[in-house]
């Protein structure tokens, strides 16, 4: 045989084959397709789709995150109860926190739907509850420790449910105290006693029952010395100096009973000096902080009032005096502006606000030259937590050379200390 004959040949069986292949790659096709369209094929075993909460990053239902499928609460005058609906029954953890105090009860594989989102943002939630989405996959309730007397947590099945009790905080008066001065202290000797940190009753006189009870809370105190100044001096000590006076001021009027968070160098918690106010039904609380800036150039006044920060700066003077870091991401921030006051509270705090700044300006001017910041607003933990109307005033700024000057003078801290008394009289004259 010839080789050209052989060759074809050799060449005959190969549209054989690849008819073979052709047509186990179309069965291979057509069986796999029948698997992912859901037809039955006995030679082939089915392939599930995996549920909506299973494809979350990848994990089975079972450990996708819990659902809030809804919340509700109710207050009476002996307890306040939230209730979370839930998809299935949750993780839940408890610890306490420190700056400000509060306990929080995490769900930590949980999500808010839409519809709890939407009561959190509107105000259905009620105080003291704080509830916030802190990560994309968990869930916390903040409760913090000036708001509560004592609380309680428990599951619920059928359907799952989540509850939270509190109960109203405890009146608790403040510890007697020895005797204070009556004026303003010279500078404590170091041989001066360490006192106790809690907070500390300084009272005028009994007196009927148609007072008003103001408290003076001096910022800072004890081991923490607030802002510093170029030559050291301690925004801790201004602060007191001027209650003291401001104390003095108002008590020589009979229809003002007068209480302070602190009368000497000692430290208080913030929610100490809110839970006090509260516990001694005060009606207006002022509390007194000297404000600082990165620039030794910025210097004046300005008067806070509870409220979401309207700027960075504002953001930046709150974080600094409640000792928070602005870039807590737990429930820090979100707890401060979660829920808001009444609206009489609101307006109240404000009108004092422009009271005690308009006082301050007009008769600090004549005698210095007193840059006006305006009233603002800015989530500061005393004035969240105190149920009366209350502000911040930041008398000046520390940091700026000039007015730290003044600031160590006894005829400036008086003035001070006189036109925010003014200032309170004007705004109680308006509200009687």
């Amino acid at each position: 045989m010839r080789n050209q004959d052989r060759r074809r040949l050799s060449l005959r069986p190969l549209p054989i084959l690849l008819s073979c292949a052709a047509l186990f790659f179309l069965v291979d096709v057509v069986v796999n397709q029948s698997v992912w369209s859901g037809t039955k094929d006995s030679r082939h075993p089915k392939v599930s789709t995996p549920s909506k909460k299973a494809r979350v990053k990848g994990t089975p239902a079972s450990l996708a995150p819990v659902t809030v499928m809804d919340l509700r609460g109710a207050s009476t005058p002996s307890k306040s109860r939230l209730v979370l609906d839930l998809d299935r029954q949750p993780d839940i953890t408890e610890k306490r926190v420190n700056n400000p105090s509060r306990v929080v009860i995490s769900l930590p594989n949980a999500s808010l739907s839409q519809t709890a989102r939407a009561k959190v943002n509107d105000g259905t939630v009620p105080a003291p509850f704080i509830v916030t989405q802190t990560t994309p996959h968990a869930v916390a309730i903040s409760l913090p420790t000036a708001s509560y007397g004592s609380y309680s947590q428990f599951t619920l099945s059928d359907p799952p449910r989540l509850v939270v009790d509190v109960t109203p905080p405890l009146e608790q008066e403040a510890p007697p105290t020895e005797e204070t001065q009556t004026s303003p202290p010279a500078e404590e000797s170091p041989s001066s006693p360490s006192l106790a940190a809690a907070p500390v009753i300084q009272q005028s006189p009994p007196r009927a029952k148609d007072y008003t009870t103001i408290v003076i809370d001096p910022g800072h105190g004890g081991k923490d010395p607030g802002a510093l100044g170029i030559r050291r001096t301690a925004e801790k000590d201004i602060t007191l100096k001027v209650a003291l006076h401001l104390k003095e001021l108002l008590r020589k009027r009979p229809d003002v009973r007068v209480l302070m968070t602190r009368d000497r160098d000692v430290y208080v918690e913030l929610e100490e000096r809110a839970k006090f106010a509260n516990s001694q039904g005060a009606d207006l609380f002022v509390s007194i902080h000297v404000n600082s800036h990165p620039s030794r150039l910025v210097k004046g006044i300005e008067i806070y009032h509870f409220g979401e920060a309207k700027d960075q700066r504002a953001l930046e003077v709150a974080a600094r005096e409640n000792g928070t870091p602005i870039s807590n991401t737990g429930v820090g921030w979100e707890y401060l502006v979660a829920d808001l006051l009444t609206t009489k509270k609101i307006e109240a705090s404000l009108e004092l606000a422009w009271n005690a700044k308009e006082a301050m300006v007009t008769q600090m001017n004549g005698a210095y030259d007193v840059i006006d910041h305006g009233v603002k607003t800015a989530p500061f933990y005393v004035l969240r937590f105190t149920s009366m109307p209350s502000i911040l005033a930041e008398v000046a700024y520390i940091s700026n050379p000039d007015e730290e000057a003044l600031l160590r003078r006894p005829t400036f801290i008086k003035g001070v200390a006189q036109s925010l008394y003014q200032g309170i009289l004007s705004f109680l004259a308006n509200n009687k």
